[in-house]
């Protein structure tokens, strides 16, 4: 043993502890009961995480010490204590789990907790539960013996820039023989929870089904358990309430908000297991995490195993709850989770139960499912990128802002095809607000097509690829040659404009092409335009230019040169055939069509200054000058 294990060492908090611990130490939140819940759940973690390796070494449960969690209020010296006789830490796990976070996005975390109103929810989302401590104690001690170690260590902060580490007194040592501690010297203002009615009404709304008896131990009297501490997935629907399952959702998922959805079943046959899944109806400020991680956890036979089992595909990453099995071995390693062909079993079964569990509920409570698709729609549309066996089911569940409304699905959207239309007509961009003002839109909305307007990341992704819904193919606005000439116009006005003068099509485009170079792909006549002078289109056999600005963006992809799209009867088009062959007026008009085109996308022109310049010199032109 060195003199550094023995001594008392002072250690400083990583830098994103240091800040978050600021914010609990000044309490910038109204709700501070979340504290307890927090506690509550790791301690059940470390009962869980020793009945797993136990399973391999069952030395470490020993014999009559059933896992249990206490929490001990005591009045005369102002402190709370949460203890379990878990697997509990060394000392560099003490170090390792109450010094740093090690989880990423920290700082996009604590950015986030200092915007919200309340944290309530943040932060048991994040699992940083421990340290929501400090709203209500001035002091943490924190003393742990792992199971199987003699060895036990006290870990001492009061949330300022570090902590202490040290061996345990004998009096410690002596009372935690095996798991975690958790005393909390609570400020005047907190005293409040040295209540046991205040202690049992937070257990009873927060932590109820947790699997291991939670006891109160008071003053005076002998322990008591307050929750009920059942596998609640493993009972009867009949047998629960909405109450009930709105408890265990939020103890589950460590949330606060209401689940939209609720899917309870229990599947026999070949595979025995237990599902509890929820859909919450508020979006966690980690859903777009670059892992996309999920969050339903396996169990075995209650037994918990692992919440990385990616029992639902990334697109349903939203989903909360639990999937525990009969017939999975208990002590099923990491490499056989990715690889156990009865868990990817269960993994296709309960997916498809979510999807359909999805439909059902669009279907028959339209409020609930607009939740849904509000907070997680982007991450829904995933699917249909990823997932080719349910993308029908996940088009249909879809829900679109278009030129007629919001929250359209594709069955809507075809019921008011308009005569001889045959395809869906969609254009992608990054804000709704630009697309509505696109000239792309303009032979659509001359004829009253319904154009899906799509301003999702995930949109570029999924139109990449062929798709077509109830035999109706999805067509771009913005890539390949269009065709809507079998559709009537909705306006004669628009009819009439036809008999306008064109610009003669050869000499114009020659014209362009020349003026413009290298800068475009190709310069055509334009079916999409009835009012604008020009608009940019991709090829359509390479990506569509939102899909390829977003690869750009990543340094991803190759940059391919655009097709500029001409309207002959625009009087800046027509200028363009009267000016002189190779003068500076066609120039800097063709220019002008490609670097207005531009602009209309959200792009800047090539070259601003010159841009800026060129416009100033047709405007003063225009003016006489």
């Amino acid at each position: 043993m060195t003199t550094s294990d023995t001594a008392v060492h002072t250690q400083p908090f990583q830098a994103e502890v240091s800040e978050l611990l600021h914010l609990m130490v000044h309490s910038v939140y109204s709700e501070t009961d979340i504290f307890l819940r927090e506690l509550i759940s790791n301690a059940s973690d470390a009962c869980d995480k020793l009945r797993y390796e136990a399973i391999a070494s069952p030395d470490l449960l020993g014999e009559g010490d059933a896992l249990r969690i206490r929490i001990i209020p005591n009045k005369s010296a102002g402190t709370l204590t949460v203890a379990d006789n878990g697997i509990g830490m060394e000392r560099q796990e003490l170090i390792d789990h109450l010094g740093t976070i090690a989880r990423s996005g920290t700082k996009a975390f604590v950015s986030k907790l200092k915007e919200a109103k309340d944290g309530l929810g943040l932060i048991g989302q994040f699992g940083v539960g421990f340290y929501s401590a400090f709203m209500v104690a001035e002091k943490i001690d924190v003393v742990s013996r792992r199971a199987g170690e003699s060895d036990v260590w006290t870990w001492t902060s009061s949330g300022g820039s570090g902590f202490e580490i040290a061996r345990a007194s004998d009096e410690d040592a002596a009372r935690v023989t095996r798991g975690t501690e958790i005393v909390l010297h609570l400020k005047d203002d907190a005293k409040k929870y040295l209540e046991t009615y205040e202690i049992e009404r937070i257990v009873g709304a927060y932590s109820d089904n947790i699997l291991f008896p939670i006891e109160l131990v008071p003053g005076e009297g002998e322990p008591r358990q307050i929750n009920s501490a059942s596998a609640l997935w493993q009972r009867s629907k009949s047998e629960l309430t909405p109450d009930d399952y709105k408890k265990a959702y939020r103890q589950i998922a460590s949330a606060v908000d209401d689940p939209a959805m609720t899917l309870h079943y229990r599947a026999e046959g070949r595979y025995s297991y237990a599902v509890l899944l929820f859909a919450p109806s508020t979006k966690p400020f980690d859903l777009f995490e670059p892992n996309r991680k999920g969050r339903v956890k396996l169990y075995v036979r209650r037994v918990f195993i692992t919440d990385d089992a990616d029992l639902l595909p990334g697109y349903l990453r939203f989903i909360r709850g639990v999937v525990d099995s009969e017939d999975l071995p208990l002590n099923i390693s990491r490499e056989m989770l990715q690889n156990n062909p009865q868990l990817a079993q269960i993994r296709k079964a309960v997916a498809t139960r979510v999807v359909s569990e999805l439909e059902s509920l669009a279907e028959k409570d339209a409020e609930n499912f607009a939740k849904i698709w509000d907070a997680f729609g982007a991450v829904l549309k995933e699917g249909i990128y990823e997932d080719f066996e349910r993308r029908e089911k996940l088009l249909a569940l879809s829900r679109f802002t278009t030129t007629s409304g919001e929250k359209r699905s594709l069955r809507q959207v075809i019921a008011d095809f308009k005569p001889n239309q045959t395809e869906i007509y969609y254009l992608v961009g990054d804000s709704i607000e630009r697309l509505k003002s696109n000239p792309r839109l303009e032979a659509a909305t001359a004829r009253g097509i319904e154009v899906l307007l799509l301003s999702d990341p995930v949109d570029a992704f999924w139109t990449s690829m062929p798709s077509e819904f109830d035999g109706k193919p999805l067509k771009s606005l913005s890539q390949g040659d269009l065709n809507l000439d079998l559709i009537p116009r909705v306006d004669d006005k628009d009819e009439a404009k036809k008999d306008e003068p064109e610009a003669d099509e050869a000499a114009t485009i020659a014209v362009i092409k020349a003026a413009l170079g290298e800068r475009v792909g190709d310069v055509k006549v334009s079916t999409r335009l009835t009012s604008s002078a020009s608009c940019l289109v991709a090829d359509s056999q390479g990506p569509s230019r939102e899909l390829e600005r977003i690869l750009s963006q990543q340094n991803r992809g190759m940059k391919t040169k655009p097709i500029l799209e001409i309207n002959l009867r625009h009087p800046l088009v027509s200028a363009i055939t009267k000016a002189q062959a190779g003068s500076r007026d066609v120039d800097d008009l063709s220019l002008l069509l490609l670097e207005q085109a531009q602009i209309l996308d959200g792009e800047l022109p090539e070259d601003p200054a010159a841009f800026a310049a060129r416009l100033n010199r047709l405007v003063l032109q225009g003016l006489g000058g």
